[in-house]
């Protein structure tokens, strides 16, 4: 069975991400491998965020890993808050007040489309590969839901109703940006 770190202290992502891959494939967390230190996110673009993420877990371990950066791109602030979403309205990463900040400076905006957009890095023998997941929709006016993390309660994807908060883990985990990310991760794995 082939093994990889997912370079992330999130547990809400580390649970999303092993849930699409399924047991094909071993994931083990940066508490499986011992690492504790809080791994810099310094880049502008989500790429290299992730890129910097996975060569500090390759070069630090020496294990096959990868990492991800997500980033909400709304159409109407040019598409902010972006590679800072996680610390959109301050450093603490705290998801109410992001989302409120993000609701504020859309009040009164007509066009509330917006699109998840998340970046896959995969150090697989020394050697970089980048996938990219991206799932579109806009920005609901009201809050809803209580599943999921981050803007998921405010951000709903096209051909949908549903808010990803709403929609529980099961479809969210066939349709999100990151879902399909980690689809093209596998996929390419699979070819291995």
């Amino acid at each position: 069975m082939k093994r990889f770190v997912f370079a992330t202290n999130n547990p809400h992502k580390l649970e999303e991400v092993k849930a699409i891959i399924g047991t094909k494939i071993e994931i083990l967390s940066l508490k499986d491998i011992g690492c504790h230190a809080d791994i810099p996110e310094t880049a502008d673009t989500l790429e290299e965020n992730a890129l910097q993420k996975a060569k500090f877990i390759y070069e630090k371990y020496q294990c096959d890993c990868f990492a991800d950066d997500t980033g909400l791109e709304v159409e109407a602030l040019g598409g902010a808050p972006g590679v800072y979403s996680a610390r959109y309205a301050g450093d603490a990463h705290n998801s109410e007040a992001n989302m409120r900040k993000l609701m504020h400076e859309l009040e009164g905006t007509d066009n509330r489309r917006a699109r998840f957009r998340t970046v896959f890095a995969l150090i697989l023998n020394g050697k970089e590969h980048l996938f990219e997941g991206i799932a579109n929709g806009h920005i609901a006016t009201v809050r809803r839901g209580t599943a999921g993390f981050g803007y998921d309660p405010i951000f709903i994807p096209d051909g949908y109703t549903l808010s990803f908060a709403e929609m529980g883990n099961e479809l969210k985990n066939k349709i999100s940006h990151r879902a399909i990310g980690v689809q093209k991760l596998c996929k390419f794995l699979h070819t291995l």
